[in-house]
Parts: C-alpha cells; structure tokens; sequence
C-alpha cells in the first residue's frame, strides 16, 4: 500500500517524539535504535530473553497531521515477550489527523510473541481521524506470534493490512475486534504463507457496524505445505451497518488443510428479549450483547 508524504509535528511517543532521548538505549535484553533513514525504531531483543514487556505508544496531537512510522522488531532465538502498541488521533478542527504505522516483526527459532495493539479516535473537531496499520511477519521454525487488535472507539477510516511467512512447526493467532459506527469505515486484509511443514494459522476477526458504517473484511490463506490453517469472520449488523466478507484459501498442497468460516447478522431478538425480562431496557440489553460478543 502507497503511503502519502509524511507530515510529523506529532508523533508516536517511543518511536519518533523521544527517539533522541532513546537513542542507543541498551536495556541488559532489549536494544533500542533510532533509524537512520526514516523515521521510527528498531527493537532487537536478545536471544532467550524472557518475560520483558515491551511498549510503543503513538500519539498525533493536532489536526492536519500526516503521521507515519516504520518499527522493525527483531526477535532473538527462544526468547518469549509481549509487545504493546497504542495509537489514538484527536483533531479539534476541520483537518484530520492520520497515523500510518508499518511494523515489521522478525522471530528467530522457537521465538515467542504477543503482540497486543489498540487503537482509537478522539477530539471534537469535524475532521477524520484516520489509523491505517501495516504488519509483516516472518515467523522462523518453531515461532509463534499471537497479535491481538482492538479498535472500537472514534476512528472515521480505518486500512489494515497484515502479512505472515511462516516456516517449519510455526504458529500464528490474530484475534481481531473492531467498532464502527456513524459512516466510518474499516477495512481488514490478512495475507499468509504457511510455506513450513506443520505450521498453522488461526485468524478471528470479531466486528460490529452501527448507523451506517461500513466494513470489508478479506483474507487469504496459502497452504504451501502440509499445514492447517483456519480464517473466521463473525460480525453484527445494526441500524443501516453493512459487512462484506471475501474469503480466499488456496490448498497448493494434498496434506493442506484450510477451512474459512463467515457468520454475519443482527442480534437475535430471542437474546433481547431474554435481558430485557431481566430488567434492562431494549438499549441496555444491545450495549450487554455487543461487549460479551467483542470481549
């Protein structure tokens, strides 16, 4: 995906606005360093590291901000973390605030990573808040990376685009939740490449479109080897919201075993019913459904 040109007054708190005081920071298992040639970090994490917690907030401050950020992660042979990475745009103005984020995660040999990343929309101007997400993974033998991705407040245009290359016994678990509502719009693409034997995806995506809200969610699965692999979509329509889900798995070997499931509609009036004889009001028992269905 082309990125327009960048415009960075604001920036993400780690990886631009104090990368100087960063600079060459060395923690005993974790390397902080400043990129030379663009803006943002790399994250060098020793081998058999264990148990570090890792944070990387964003935060673009100002209308008519074009924020954009290249993290590189470099995971050391069996070392096992947790990455967090925040992102929120406010605008209190006519323009809007955007943050593009291209994180590239590189896992060595029965690495281990969680990567939690959470992302919202905030201010009282009329200008979009956009957060368009890009993560490329390469997962090495015996790797595994568990990315868990939340959005569910304030972000009027939303493109996020993930891609996987694994190898020999590695694993993969996104576990996707997303929110829209007036006429926001989001858009989610998962692209992987289970090129190893005996590695595995599992990808949910878990989505809810208020007002008249739009969301597009495609994946697609490339079973190279023998693998399995399993891609999920399961959405709630409410008011005029709209989800379109475009599946592709692609079995390119006989031991390949891929499987795609869909699920989308409105709230069953049975489960509303039930709540409201337990006293809530009929918006009440819609707010209950929606939080146990994105939790």
């Amino acid at each position: 995906m082309q990125i327009g040109r960048e415009n960075r007054p604001s920036l993400p708190l780690i990886s631009v606005k104090t990368r100087s005081a960063l600079a060459g920071r060395i923690q005993k298992n974790v390397r902080i360093e400043t990129k030379t040639d663009r803006p943002g970090i790399d994250i060098i994490v020793k081998n058999n590291t264990k148990g570090e917690k890792i944070y990387i907030p964003a935060l673009v401050t100002h209308s008519g901000v074009k924020d954009l950020v290249y993290n590189d992660f470099y995971i050391g042979e069996n070392a096992d973390v947790t990455i967090v990475a925040g992102c929120g745009v406010n605008t209190d103005g006519c323009d809007g605030a955007e943050h593009n984020g291209i994180h590239r995660f590189f896992l060595e040999k029965n690495a281990r990573v969680v990567y939690v990343e959470k992302h919202i929309g905030m201010g009282e101007g009329t200008g979009e808040r956009i957060i368009n997400p890009q993560t490329y993974i390469e997962a090495a033998e015996g790797s595994y990376m568990e990315m868990e991705t939340t959005q569910i407040k304030g972000v009027d245009s939303t493109k996020r685009f993930s891609k996987a290359v694994l190898q020999d016994r590695a694993k993969l678990v996104i576990k996707e939740k997303i929110m829209t509502h007036g006429k926001q719009y989001a858009e989610t693409s998962f692209e992987v490449d289970l090129n190893g034997t005996d590695s595995s995806a599992h990808l949910v995506s878990r989505s809810v479109a208020r007002d008249d809200s739009k969301q597009l969610f495609l994946s697609k699965v490339n079973g190279n080897a023998k693998c399995a692999g399993h891609s999920e979509c399961d959405a709630i329509i409410m008011d005029n919201g709209s989800v379109s889900a475009i599946p592709e798995i692609s079995a390119n070997c006989v031991d390949a075993a891929l499987i795609h499931e869909a699920a989308i509609g409105k709230i069953a009036g049975e489960q509303l019913i039930k709540l409201m004889t337990l006293g809530l009001t009929e918006k009440e028992a819609e707010t209950r459904i929606v939080e146990g269905f994105l939790e």
